[in-house]
């Protein structure tokens, strides 16, 4: 099971697609309860993620959560700003750390702020210079000026991701930031795709794997049994745990009524199977509901951009499926031809937060 912990509501950028930090009277910037109570809910062997705001503004409590819970897989999402100040020790505990970036500076920089994108590299190449030997996923927002072809290429290029993911920026600004996401997706990211799958199976062909996750995980959900729905796993095998002690189904929906699970120390581990909301029509009729799993439980529930933006939704999932099924039989033979272990090309090994379809 994946626990997403939130250490703080509190951000030291302020991005222009998600505004920064959160209202500390939904999300509290400080922790409210013992880290002890974790412990009634946490198992041994489950993913831990931490999460925010900027999770490393508390390493405190990150510190104090990992004494109390052990051996679990630690993973964190940071906007790569304090990596710099991780000590070693603590760098070791994690088994991936997602970072935001976006791409190559111009486009980091215009979204996330003046100088992230080499402050954010530079952090990075401690991290690997102090031995780190984990998952390092360089993890994008893509707006419609993004090229996704020559930004996930840059990062790849950059020799110091083993992942690149990207999510779309659908969430909250469908409507007000993009002019016309229909139109990108038929003519800018589809051909983006087409050629990033063409450099991912020309990589194939020397028997070398290119940490594209959405291709890889498009590829795991088609290739095993995997049928988890959504792929994020949120209220079914993934839960969010906010600084008040909270418990949501989903990360995101830090107000939504329906996403309310429960108080961490009010109950236990078997009453999250309970949990209702669960993806429904039309998703469980479509064809692609195999390989996409309804994508978001939060854009499927809030259906925040009307009838023209889910459809814009969708069609990015499916040019993305579409893509990788018409691909599959060769890349099963270049698979078989040269020896890649399907360990090396399917991903994520387990629920580490990327989602899987952006």
């Amino acid at each position: 099971m994946l626990f997403i912990v939130y250490t703080t509501g509190r951000c030291n950028l302020s991005c222009s697609y998600c505004g920064g930090s959160f209202n500390p009277d939904i999300v509290p910037w400080e922790v409210k309860y013992d880290p002890n109570k974790l412990g009634d809910l946490v198992s041994d062997g489950d993913v831990v993620a931490f999460y925010g705001g900027e999770p490393l503004l508390n390493l405190r409590f990150i510190r104090e959560v990992m004494e109390v819970l052990g051996d679990c897989t630690y993973v964190l999402q940071t906007n790569g700003l304090l990596l710099g100040e991780l000590p070693h020790e603590l760098i070791q505990a994690f088994d991936t750390i997602l970072v935001s970036i976006d791409g190559v500076s111009t486009i980091t920089d215009k979204y996330r702020g003046r100088g992230v994108y080499e402050r954010v590299l530079r952090n990075v190449h401690r991290l690997l210079g102090m031995g780190y030997g984990g998952d390092i996923v360089a993890r994008m927002t893509v707006n419609e000026d993004t090229d996704i072809y020559r930004d996930v290429s840059h990062l790849l290029e950059l020799g110091v991701f083993n992942h690149v993911h990207w999510q779309l920026n659908f969430v909250w600004t469908c409507r007000d930031v993009w002019k016309d996401p229909m139109h990108w997706i038929n003519n800018n990211y589809a051909s983006g795709l087409e050629m990033l799958m063409n450099k991912w199976i020309c990589a194939l062909e020397s028997g070398e794997v290119l940490g594209i996750a959405p291709f890889q995980g498009v590829l795991k959900r088609l290739l095993s049994n995997d049928g988890t729905a959504p792929p994020c796993g949120s209220g079914v095998d993934s839960f969010t745990i906010l600084p008040n002690g909270r418990i949501i189904c989903c990360p995101i929906a830090v107000s939504e009524e329906w996403a309310h699970v429960g108080v961490l120390g009010e109950i236990d581990r078997s009453e999250l199977k309970k949990y209702g909301t669960k993806i429904g029509e039309p998703c469980i009729s479509c064809r692609y509901y195999r390989a996409c799993g309804g994508r978001c439980l939060y854009t499927h529930v809030e259906k925040l951009w009307g009838e023209a933006g889910d459809r814009a939704i969708c069609k990015s999932a499916q040019v993305l499926i579409d893509l990788v099924e018409k691909n599959l039989q060769l890349i099963k033979e270049l698979i078989n031809e040269h020896g890649v272990s399907l360990e090396n090309v399917l991903y994520p090994p387990y629920n580490n937060t990327v989602e899987i379809i952006p």
